[in-house]
């Protein structure tokens, strides 16, 4: 009886191991990696150089358009200041049909006031007579006092100061046309790194399967593994999504359609291979940034000798010169109206004149005095300008610096952390390590490759900062192809 209830036992043992092999062979023979493969993440299109957009963007940068537009809008208003010393020559003639009837006395004109030359009749005269008239005037304010120069200097001043904010547009687009590339590079490299670790993860599942199907590794381990693949794999996504919405930025101010403005990735290590390339001479005196404040502190000076030279004495070359024909003779007698038309007299009359306003010397002192405000704000706009660039200069040194010393430590962690999961994976597919201790050498491995991605990016984001910083960026461009 013993015996038999030991049979039982052992034999209910037997089938239970049976039914659980059964279990989990069945689990591991569904066991798949993720559906959906993700693209290579090196396109094969050709590169788009950073001179190459640079120059597209000089072209097509719907910005830069509006304000070339902008500096023709001025110099075609410095152009109109220009002929400000035109004189006025009118013309005039009219005919008329009217009474005459005259009287005498002061009044002042409402506007139009109609005049009836000759003598006073005793009478009311009711009878219509013709005439008419015609005369050329002329009047041209011939001296001012240099109201005229100044005029044209304010006008010419404007022009340069539109030109310089036109050039200092330009500088910020290539400013933010380089950080955009820039971008561009650190995603591209991104996305090469999500694709690396997901293709690792993808290595490590498929061991993962084959150590558990015989037996040697929990089935747990295989769904912390698809975990970590679809991680990767929504990584991978969100870069190349980020990727994407660069290009199109970048899309918007070169003209390039978006999906060819691929990255030349071998700018960071052309760069970082020249020990020298931050090695620059400092030039913030003809910065765009100082020219354009510059020239608005300029127009502000020239605007006060405006002022001043506005509210001068103005001489006057003055000349006339009319006919007139009428239908009353000299004795009187209205003839028929067909007789006043055509000139029977003419004169004319050449005078100079000067007139000055005396309440103008109240006036130029209150306008005076709200244009040095005005100049004095612009020169503290100036000096502002002038401080912060040096501050920015100074802290893209530091950055440089910073950056220079990462570059130097970086392939170290890099080593460590490639080494130490190459160690772990070998421990893993022997039995001697477990998921844990792997997925966190991986994760480390991922660390130390994101940081070197990032040390590459700040090192050249650093240099070209500098070099905007200090007016240098072709002597950047130049070490490029």
């Amino acid at each position: 009886m013993f015996n038999f209830k030991r049979c039982l036992y052992l034999c209910l043992l037997l089938l239970l191991a049976i039914n659980a092999n059964a279990q989990q062979s069945l689990s591991f023979s569904k066991l798949q990696p993720l559906p959906g493969k993700v693209p290579m993440p090196l396109p094969q299109s050709p590169v788009v150089t950073l001179k190459q957009l640079l120059s597209s963007v000089d072209q097509k940068a719907p910005t830069l358009q509006t304000d070339s537009a902008a500096i023709l809008v001025r110099r075609a208003q410095a152009n109109e200041v220009r002929n400000n010393w035109l004189p006025d020559l009118t013309l005039n003639y009219q005919a008329d049909i009217g009474t005459s009837n005259n009287t005498t006395g002061p009044y002042f004109g409402f506007g139009i006031v109609p005049s009836s030359s000759g003598g006073i009749h005793n009478t009311n005269v009711t009878t219509a007579l013709s005439d008419n008239l015609g005369i050329a005037a002329l009047n041209w304010e011939v001296y001012n006092f240099g109201k005229y120069s100044a005029q044209n200097k304010v006008a010419s001043s404007d022009v340069t100061v539109q030109q310089n904010q036109y050039a200092q547009s330009k500088y910020d687009l290539k400013a933010y046309t380089i950080s955009g590339y820039l971008q561009l590079l650190r995603l591209q490299d991104l996305l090469g790194i999500q694709y690396k670790n997901i293709q690792r993860t993808e290595e490590i599942l498929r061991s993962i399967m084959s150590l558990a199907k015989s037996g040697v590794r929990a089935g747990v381990d295989t769904s912390t593994a698809q975990a970590e693949l679809s991680k990767a794999r929504l990584n991978y996504i969100e870069v190349n999504n980020q990727l994407k919405q660069v290009q199109l930025q970048l899309s918007a101010v070169s003209g390039f359609p978006y999906q060819s403005i691929v990255p030349d990735t071998t700018i960071e290590n052309t760069l970082i291979a020249q020990p020298a390339a931050y090695l620059f001479p400092q030039d913030t005196i003809n910065h765009p940034l100082i020219n354009y404040y510059r020239s608005v502190y300029q127009n502000n000076l020239e605007r006060e000798n405006l002022v001043k030279n506005l509210y001068n004495p103005k001489i006057s070359l003055e000349a006339a010169v009319w006919g007139r024909g009428s239908g009353v003779n000299a004795a009187g007698q209205y003839n028929n109206l067909s007789t006043g038309y055509g000139f029977q007299r003419g004169n004319y009359l050449v005078g100079v004149g000067i007139s000055y306003n005396l309440f103008d010397m109240r006036r130029r002192q209150l306008k005076l005095r709200t244009q040095k405000a005005s100049t004095d704000y612009a020169s503290k706009k100036l000096q502002e300008q002038e401080q912060l660039l040096s501050i920015n200069a100074s802290q893209a040194d530091e950055e440089m610096q910073t950056a220079l010393n990462r570059l130097k430590e970086i392939p170290n962690q890099l080593k460590a952390a490639n080494d130490s999961y190459r160690q772990n994976l070998s421990l893993y597919r022997n039995g001697l390590s477990d998921i844990i201790t792997l997925d966190a050498a991986l994760n480390i491995l991922y660390r130390a490759e994101t940081d070197h991605m990032q040390a590459k990016y700040d090192y050249s984001n650093a240099l070209f900062q500098k070099a905007i910083t200090e007016n240098q960026v072709n002597s950047v461009l130049n070490l490029l192809k």
